[in-house]
């Protein structure tokens, strides 16, 4: 439930304006931990929730046609970190395995989603000048995603451990009784 619970935060953090905050949405880390916690038959939720979302907020919020061979490699990259997440952090999740998650999650976004872009737009030369000056470009998104994502796992695998150590502090706690004087 609390996987299905991010992934509603996740496209809610889409949907929900947000100028100035290139990214910043709980995409990243949510994918991380649906595929931490979920099956892989499962994953195929939040691949359409998210390509729902990438649909209506193309057509509705930017007024572009939907041309679905650009999305391509977003979509495939939502896939990749679930199976990121199921490989990495589904048998055993410690802070290090979380950390290289939340670190290759963003970055592997950061390099697919901006090679495409250099390759199918006319935006930037077929140069490798081109490829610097369009990967410059996005270096405010990726630290955005890479922030967000970090926050988004943090969170997600890290609350539940914390609570898990208060509940055990408490039953191993003494138990002091006090005995009536008198």
């Amino acid at each position: 439930m609390p996987a299905y619970l991010l992934l509603l935060v996740a496209v809610l953090s889409r949907l929900l304006p947000h100028a100035g905050w290139f990214n910043f949405t709980a995409v990243g880390g949510a994918l991380l931990y649906f595929g931490a916690r979920r099956s892989w038959r499962e994953m195929l939720v939040p691949l359409a929730a998210l390509i729902a979302t990438d649909y209506a907020l193309t057509v509705y919020s930017y007024h572009y046609t939907f041309v679905w061979q650009g999305y391509v490699p977003t979509w495939a990259w939502y896939l990749m970190a679930m199976v990121l997440g199921q490989i990495l952090l589904h048998a055993r999740t410690t802070v290090v395995r979380v950390g290289a998650g939340v670190l290759l999650g963003p970055t592997s976004f950061f390099v697919v989603s901006n090679y495409a872009v250099w390759v199918g737009s006319i935006t930037y030369p077929h140069s490798l000048s081109g490829l610097v000056t369009c990967y410059a470009a996005a270096v405010p998104f990726y630290r955005n995603d890479l922030l967000s994502t970090a926050i988004v796992a943090g969170l997600a695998f890290g609350v539940p451990v914390l609570v898990r150590k208060m509940n055990a502090s408490r039953t191993l706690a003494p138990v002091t009784t006090s005995v009536p004087r008198g």
